[in-house]
């Protein structure tokens, strides 16, 4: 086997367990915040909201700086910094004596992370044009996927097993992130010395600056949609549904139907993306993501919502590696670290963005004027991605072919 398609795969798994680990919270965090001892409902809402936030707000900000740290001294130790420190600070929350303690080792686990990042960039740097958006393709599955599964996972470990096995659980599987990372992952490395630059110094050198920068608000529309209906989609189900006993297992499976087909669908959108373009897919791939927002917002029963949340993650699972592999295509080999830092910055702080836009506008509108809104954005974007990036890169490959 290629040493890069076993690093995918080594990477998968650790970037699967770290989405989990970012997400899995979300249910959780209320009902283990009255279990350490706070029981108006409205300070554990606050206190819930800080809590879930907080991881990634930081994380976005420190995502550059372990992105430039993998450029400087590899990307294998920040993999192993990453899923060590993460296995080390999750499980200590199950042992959190009160909420404060909580919230500051949540804070902790947004600084160290940099799992993500190191593993995009070893992918992108590891393999070749042919099978660059395979490698990224599947590994793009890994991280959506984990972060829209960890809520159903995180929900039924502590249905089942109570609030500190979520963390223990979670905990256990990034040290063994940690261990097959360790021993399985392959990376031949050559430190260049290099003038530590400044920020403007470094985006002077990368040469296709608006393509990035589309890119980037790609990401970010991107992983705003895949969050925005998380705050709403159990009082959505609720408002439909007779059955008021599996509310909270039916919106797990429609939240988590979107997660279950990108891991179906974006290996092969990926390979589509080798034959065809990447931006040719990301296109494509938005218009249909817009669109499937909209009936979204007029479905009768749940069945009817968690199918159109299938398709919806069949089509959103064109996008991360098409992202991906154009990033990778735009960018020196030198910068990959941390062009895909702050990529993964713009992913987290889509996380956090779409949470809040979710309650927002259900508050001062409706449910479902959050389908609409965020089918607009996904439709938006499509437009941004036709001017500034698909008729960009037709005209470069055109001057390219007259050269």
């Amino acid at each position: 086997m290629p040493i890069w398609k076993r690093n995918v795969y080594v990477c998968w798994f650790g970037m699967f367990v770290t989405g989990i680990g970012m997400s899995q919270i979300a249910p959780v965090m209320p009902l283990f915040i009255q279990h350490l001892g706070v029981n108006n409902q409205d300070v554990i809402a606050q206190l819930s909201g800080l809590a879930f936030g907080i991881t990634f707000i930081l994380s976005a900000i420190f995502s550059p700086i372990w992105g430039a740290a993998a450029d400087r001294v590899g990307r294998k130790p920040m993999l192993l910094r990453a899923s060590l420190g993460m296995a080390i600070v999750i499980g200590c929350m199950g042992f959190a004596p009160n909420v404060y303690v909580l919230i500051g080792l949540r804070l902790q686990q947004g600084i160290i992370t940099g799992y993500s990042t190191a593993c995009t960039t070893l992918i992108a740097t590891q393999t070749d044009k042919t099978n660059a958006g395979r490698a990224l393709g599947t590994l793009s599955t890994a991280n959506v996927s984990g972060g829209l599964l960890g809520p159903l996972f995180g929900g039924f470990i502590a249905e089942h097993l109570g609030f500190k096995a979520v963390f223990f659980i979670t905990g256990g599987f990034m040290f063994i992130a940690f261990l097959t990372t360790a021993l399985f992952v392959k990376e031949t490395f050559k430190r260049e010395e290099r003038e530590r630059q400044t920020l403007r110094e470094l985006w002077s050198r990368i040469p296709e600056k608006s393509l990035t920068i589309a890119l980037f608000i790609s990401f970010f529309i991107l992983t705003v949609s895949l969050y925005s209906v998380e705050p709403i989609i159990t009082i959505y189900i609720t408002s439909m549904s007779q059955a008021t006993a599996h509310v909270a297992l039916m919106a797990g499976v429609a939240f988590s139907a979107s997660g279950l087909a990108t891991i179906i669908a974006a290996p092969r959108l990926g390979k589509l993306s080798d034959r065809i373009g990447a931006h040719k897919v990301m296109l494509t791939a938005l218009i249909i993501a817009g669109v499937l927002f909209i009936p979204q917002a007029l479905v009768h029963n749940p069945w009817e919502l968690t199918g159109l949340r299938f398709l919806f993650g069949v089509a959103a699972a064109g996008l991360t590696p098409s992202i991906n592999v154009l990033m990778k295509k735009i960018t020196p080999s030198a910068l990959t670290g941390r062009v895909f830092g702050f990529s993964m910055s713009a992913g987290y702080l889509g996380v956090f963005v779409g949470g809040i836009l979710g309650g927002q506008v259900a508050a001062w509108l409706r449910i479902q004027d959050v389908f609409y809104v965020t089918g607009a954005l996904l439709l938006l974007n499509a437009v941004l991605v036709y001017f500034c990036v698909v008729k960009k890169l037709n005209r470069l490959n055109n001057q390219q072919v007259a050269a």
